[in-house]
Order: structure tokens, then sequence, then C-alpha cells
């Protein structure tokens, strides 16, 4: 299967203006890189990548006063088949976890675990441990939460969207990485593209996806409490503690987004 990605991301800056943006196919997808969904700007500015801490490639440049365009439109290789289930992925005691993964059972900006680990064990302490917990964690996350995007919230945590129970996938995903860290499981946010391949219609407006993974057994699985089912296509653009570390965009002044356009579409 190929698959089309790409955005167009239109901005109005009244100055001069830095941002950083966390935008383009992750380095672990490379070699199913068809046409790189390389990040152009129009007017043309320079554009300085680096990586960050977590290993995901970032884009800096200085915006113009003015219109800003950002895009990019890339090809990509699936392997056409649904996320990976593992039930039989076992959790690991903390002291056998290696350490790059101990960073992703801490408290984060967005995933309050010292707020929630009261409310965790009570949910899901007689659930078993391993697979069946995170997905007992993404079922009640799945029914707990009402999907709207006129829900969002830049600031909304994961406390707060267990106490008002409505959110965006993000939202689902930060209250889903909590329960899982206060459960003594790895859980780490993943941002990037998540079409409709394989769903009925209707379809609704694209848009970037939140998602999470889990360790379990040994590596990093996913796991989407907003669709709370095995997805076909999904792009991974980063990964981070939470949203904090992987916005889309970053700017470091006032600006008005004027347009926004995702696109994820199996072609021939």
């Amino acid at each position: 299967m190929k698959i089309r990605v790409g955005y167009e991301l239109i901005y109005d800056f009244p100055q001069s203006t830095p941002v950083i943006m966390v935008l383009g196919t992750h380095f672990t997808r490379a070699s199913d890189v068809i046409e790189p969904d390389y990040l152009t700007t129009s007017p043309s500015v320079p554009i300085f990548p680096y990586r960050d801490i977590y290993g995901n490639w970032c884009s800096r440049i200085v915006a113009p006063p003015g219109r800003m365009r950002l895009s990019a439109n890339g090809v990509i290789r699936d392997s056409g088949l649904p996320d990976v289930v593992a039930l039989s992925a076992s959790q690991h005691p903390v002291e056998d976890l290696p350490a790059d993964t101990l960073i992703f059972l801490l408290g984060s900006r967005y995933c309050e675990t010292q707020r929630l680990s009261d409310v965790a064990w009570n949910l899901f302490e007689k659930s078993p441990a391993g697979w069946a917990r995170v997905q007992a964690i993404c079922d009640f996350v799945h029914r707990h939460i009402a999907f709207g995007y006129e829900h969002a919230r830049a600031t909304m945590t994961s406390w707060e969207v267990f106490k008002e129970r409505k959110g965006v996938c993000r939202d689902f995903a930060h209250l889903a990485i909590s329960f899982c860290r206060c459960m003594n499981i790895p859980a780490r946010y993943c941002t990037g593209y998540l079409g409709d391949i394989g769903m009925p219609p209707p379809y609704g407006p694209m848009d970037f996806a939140g998602w999470f993974e889990a360790y379990l057994g040994g590596r990093w699985y996913t796991f989407d409490p907003r669709n709370n089912m095995p997805r076909i296509g999904r792009v991974l653009i980063a990964q981070g503690r939470d949203a904090t570390d992987v916005p889309i965009t970053h700017t470091f002044g006032p600006n008005t987004l004027v347009s926004f356009k995702v696109w994820t579409d199996e072609i021939s």
C-alpha cells in the first residue's frame, strides 16, 4: 500500500517570529519513504533542522512579517496491516525496565500521575498485568471521554480531562498515558498521520492524530484510546513525554492560524 501524506498550514505574523516545527515522517519509517515529505515555506526562508532529545527531527525558521505558508507532500509505503495486537505481551517489573524507558514512568506537563495515582489503582489494580491492563485503560478512557473538536483546549491536562470527561485525541492519549504510568507501565505520547483507510464512511475532517505507545514484553506497542481498535496506515511523526515535547508548531510571538489542512490518502 502507498499513502500520500501532507499538510498546508498558513499563518499571519505581525512581526518577525521564530518558529519551531515538529513535522515530517519519523526516522523509523525512513525505509518506507517513496517521496519525502520535505517541509517547504512560502515565502522561502532558511530552514535549520535538528534532532531533539527524543530523536525526533525538528526544524527552525524565522518567519518574516506577513503571511507564511508551511507545507509538505510525500508518499509512504505501508504494509496495509492494522496495528499489532500482542495479547501475551507482559509487564516488566520496574527494576527490570531499560534505563531509557524510565522517563516515561514519570509525571509530565499534561500527564499528572500524582493526582491520578489513587484513581488509577482503584480502577485497574485487579486487571491482569501486561497487555490486558493497558487495554483495560484504553477501554475506560474510550468510554469515559466524549470526543469533540469544540472541546479542544491547549492547556487541558489529564486530570482536567478525567474530571470534565471531554476532549480530543490528544486528551484521550494523555489520560491513558497517565494511568499507564501510575500502574508502572512506561508510556509515551505519539503524534502523526492517521487517515480513514479501511474504515466505513462518513469520514470526518483530516487532522494530525495523537495516540500513545506502551512498553510491554521488551518493545513499544501502539495503543489508541480515541479509536480503541487496530487501525491501518498510521504514520508516526514524533514521540515524547506528552504533547509539550512534540508540538506541530511552536511560535515565539503573536500570530493567527489562517488555514489548516492535513491529508492522508491511499493511492494506487
